[in-house]
């Protein structure tokens, strides 16, 4: 897996949305209700518990969005004695849900900092470009719908799962379609792990190309053992609705600057006619 870390493809315009919905996902993130201890490995009970309760009300879960069906019994945050020791309430829900809305809540939601850091890498280096060219109020609707189209893929794919979906890894996967759409020779820093990290400077078609093809793989369960707890087939569905939508702009969008000399992050040697 190449890790990017930089896009040779100025902007025209500061991309506020880009980086107001980094915030947000970082606020969220850090206010979410136990999510430090679960961060930094504690087993305390409590915020586990804690923590569940919180991802269940806010998170999209596919059984729900499909069936829209609310679970008789959800985890209340509170520990209890049970015949096994030790353990989180369950009891009927205490609030009303929304599934739809759920998709969007969701969307700002994520399990760790890795989770989180991971995601943000990639909306702050090819988000930026796709905002430029749609302007911040399309791009904003845009990053929503690609968002709801991996979400309800995701749940039309596993209808019977009760497992919360969190993360806005497939509304940022609608990003990186996009930019494959748009910009698919800017060139893009990488660092590749081979022993140690390789940074070179590749074709962002080949970048996110060879992204897709491992979210593809990985969501048919090849790969992986069982597609792992990571939402493959919502970034193939997310990406995929952002290229569909990415599409007719592409006609009227720039090139990107070609840097000259350079062949896959190195100067290729000069050829001199006599």
């Amino acid at each position: 897996m190449v890790i990017p870390v930089h896009d040779v493809n100025p902007v025209r315009r500061t991309p506020w949305v880009t980086y107001a919905l980094i915030a947000a996902n970082v606020l969220v993130f850090i206010t979410t209700p136990g999510i430090a201890g679960s961060v930094a490995g504690s087993s305390e009970l409590a915020q586990l518990c804690h923590l569940q309760a919180f991802m269940d009300h806010y998170a999209a879960v596919p059984r729900e969005l499909i069936h829209h069906q609310m679970p008789r019994v959800v985890p209340t945050g509170e520990v209890g004695l049970g015949p096994g020791g030790p353990g989180c309430v369950v009891g009927p829900p205490g609030y009303d849900k929304s599934p739809p809305l759920s998709v969007f809540t969701a969307m700002f939601l994520h399990g760790g900092w890795l989770h989180l850091l991971g995601n943000m890498l990639f909306l702050l280096i090819f988000g930026n470009n796709v905002e430029d060219r749609m302007g911040h109020i399309r791009f904003f609707l845009f990053y929503v719908v690609c968002g709801y189209a991996a979400g309800y893929g995701f749940a039309l794919l596993n209808a019977t799962s009760s497992d919360p979906l969190i993360g806005a890894s497939g509304a940022i996967a609608g990003v990186l379609g996009a930019y494959l759409v748009l910009y698919p020779r800017a060139r893009v820093w990488v660092l590749v792990p081979f022993l140690v990290f390789l940074p070179l400077r590749l074709p962002a078609w080949l970048v996110l190309g060879f992204w897709f093809g491992l979210q593809a793989v990985y969501s048919s369960g090849h790969g992986v053992s069982g597609a792992g707890t990571v939402a493959y087939a919502a970034h193939v569905v997310g990406f995929v609705a952002g290229m569909l939508l990415a599409w007719p702009l592409k006609p009227g969008t720039p090139p990107p600057p070609e840097p000259p000399g350079l062949l896959f992050g190195r100067r290729a040697r000069p050829h001199y006619s006599w």
